[in-house]
């Protein structure tokens, strides 16, 4: 019998469609092969001049910006969403609404080889990786015209991936996105009404029940969500209320690395390399300390896709349930 769930956060409804039930096995495919040489890849080293000049970098001592040597580099994006010059000029155009295009656009190169994917860094290597990410935001911050600033990483073409050098990128827009004020608006409610985070108690809940907890360690938690909109989606929960990514202690962030990576590694090898998508959810850079929101992060997968009774309804069918996606990754190594 199919199931619909409700997500506690969003109110979002999900179905598992037993009918349609998948095993993992039935999703390995053929991963993506790459096809681009380093000596024509921008993000490789000795292509520096490829890219725009690096804002943050990470390298061996002696070396000079935009050469050869780095071990992380971030840039500005070649082609942006967004431009950080200018002004935001808001106006009216009777009942619309417009501004300009201000905000951030930058890439992070996460390793200097181009065969390597993050989940096979060494964790020294992974923690230099988040703590670039909350540098970032920390400079960002500072700029009076932004107001949220997304990380996010698409691994493969079918993940929205356009250069198959391992990379991630961050937006830095002048509003808060639609999606983070509808999860903080159904976190609110969740407070109002029980006077605790949803989060800090979906955190208790699942290291109680245990039944979705795929791996954890003294600062996070790894699980598949009770109503996941996709097969083997998993969310990284810190076990203590942080409202704020970029205010993690050095401590959580060398955690948040080691389950990150823990994550990347199982799901490689339980699904065959599969393109996905992760994404920190956190507090807008406006806003600290708040009570009702705890930043996390979601890895999702690429292995359905969304078709017209998705867009139209805003239901997720998924055809495997959290329960044997938690425990097939918690086992796979």
């Amino acid at each position: 019998m199919p199931e619909l769930r409700k997500d506690p956060v969003l109110g979002r409804w999900v179905i598992i469609s037993t009918e349609r039930a998948k095993r993992p096995k039935d999703f390995k495919a053929a991963p993506e092969k790459k096809v681009v040489s380093p000596k024509s890849c921008p993000f490789c080293p000795g292509n520096e001049a490829a890219t725009p000049p690096e804002i943050f970098a990470y390298r061996t001592e002696g070396t000079e910006p935009n050469t050869p040597g780095w071990t992380l580099r971030v840039i500005s994006n070649k082609f942006p969403a967004l431009l950080i010059e200018g002004d935001i000029n808001r106006h009216g155009e009777g009942i619309y609404d417009r501004m300009n295009g201000i905000g951030a656009h930058e890439v992070i190169i996460e390793t200097p080889d181009h065969e390597a994917d993050l989940a096979d860094l060494e964790l020294s290597h992974f923690k230099n990786v988040i703590y670039a990410y909350q540098q970032r935001i920390k400079d960002l911050k500072n700029d009076p015209r932004l107001r949220y600033v997304m990380i996010f990483k698409n691994f493969g073409a079918a993940a929205g991936a356009s250069l198959e050098h391992s990379h991630s990128q961050l937006i830095a827009t002048p509003v808060v996105p639609k999606r983070v004020t509808e999860e903080m608006d159904g976190a609110r409610r969740y407070f109002e009404y029980r006077d605790r985070c949803i989060f800090c108690d979906i955190v208790v809940q699942e290291t109680k029940d245990r039944k979705r907890l795929i791996s954890e360690n003294n600062s996070y938690i790894l699980i598949c969500p009770f109503a996941p909109r996709f097969p083997f989606e998993t969310w990284i929960l810190p076990r203590s209320h942080m409202s704020n990514f970029e205010e993690a202690t050095e401590q959580q962030l060398d955690d948040l690395a080691s389950i990150l990576k823990d994550c990347l590694m199982r799901i490689k090898k339980a699904l065959n390399i599969p393109p996905y998508n992760y994404i920190i959810h956190t507090t807008p850079i406006t806003l600290k300390g708040i009570e009702f929101y705890h930043f996390h992060l979601e890895i999702i997968p690429v292995l359905t896709h969304i078709a017209g009774f998705e867009w139209g309804t805003g239901f997720y069918i998924n055809p495997t349930g959290p329960e044997e996606s938690a425990s097939y990754l918690k086992n796979i190594l």
